[in-house]
């Protein structure tokens, strides 16, 4: 199973990513957690040792160089549109937990509009990730899609869009549709965070009509404290944990209904 998650930032997006982390871990499948936010903290949220001193693919300048033929950062006419990537999950992903996590840093262009070596690098390990692989990938993304093109979009089994109750975070939402239908993207779905009451809720459910929602997670105050402490928050919500629980059990209901209606099209 291939998941991406994206949203506003602040609005929860590496909160559920490492608790479904967590939760397929748990269950026994092979996890690989991708942060895919030059702003977020995966690494620290799932409990990573020393979190901050993770070096992002995209900085790895002498495999980026290998890979590539090119030095990153500066002008190359020519470069490795195709590098080998196969091993660099071995290799580079920081293990905990049954848990593999990789950081991919942020994809650059260069002036003329093309990417630049690192981005070809970055590119290539998505699509081996999300399509030679057989392990559940968790895609913790930037409100944009941009680590996705259309050739690995249809891999992504859910992309799923975190929102609390707000209208900028609502927004968000409807811009990143657009966005994912624009590379094929169509299997979509809403998770609000940070939720009170039922009226939070139907605020949600009124304002993205049309959308599927995968579950409600509760605002809890222990999530706010474990982070002012800098402490993993994994393990500060009960209800946080239940919930993710709930939307996890609806994915794998999901998707296997979606691997039986393609089994009956052929």
């Amino acid at each position: 199973m291939k998941i991406a998650i994206s949203g506003k930032g602040g609005v929860g997006k590496t909160l559920l990513s490492s608790l479904l982390s967590k939760t397929f871990s748990e269950a026994g499948y092979s996890v690989i957690a991708i942060d895919a936010d030059p702003d977020a903290n995966l690494a620290a949220t799932l409990g990573f040792p020393n979190a901050e001193d993770i070096v992002p693919i995209s900085e790895m300048d002498e495999l980026i160089e290998e890979r590539t033929g090119a030095k990153p950062g500066q002008s190359a006419p020519f470069y490795t549109l195709n590098p080998k990537v196969d091993d660099i999950p071995e290799r580079f992903a920081h293990k905990l937990n049954g848990i593999r996590l990789m950081r991919m840093g942020r994809i650059k262009k260069g002036g003329t509009g093309c990417y630049c070596p690192e981005g070809a690098l970055l590119q290539a390990l998505m699509a081996h990730l999300l399509v030679a692989r057989n392990e559940v990938v968790i895609l913790d993304m930037e409100a944009g899609i941009e680590h996705l093109g259309r050739g690995t979009a249809a891999a992504v089994d859910k992309l799923i869009v975190v929102v609390e109750p707000g209208r900028r975070s609502i927004e968000t939402a409807v811009n990143i549709k657009k966005l994912a239908a624009e590379i094929g993207l169509k299997d979509m779905a809403i998770v609000g965070n940070k939720v009170r009451n039922q009226s939070d809720i139907d605020f949600l459910k009124a304002s993205l009509p049309g959308f599927e929602f995968l579950g409600f997670i509760p605002y809890d105050q222990a999530i706010v404290n474990a982070d002012l402490a800098n402490k993993s928050p994994l393990d500060a919500s009960e209800p946080a944990k239940a919930a993710v629980s709930e939307i996890y059990q609806a994915l794998l209901a999901g998707v296997l209904r979606q691997k039986d209606s393609k089994r009956v099209k052929v």
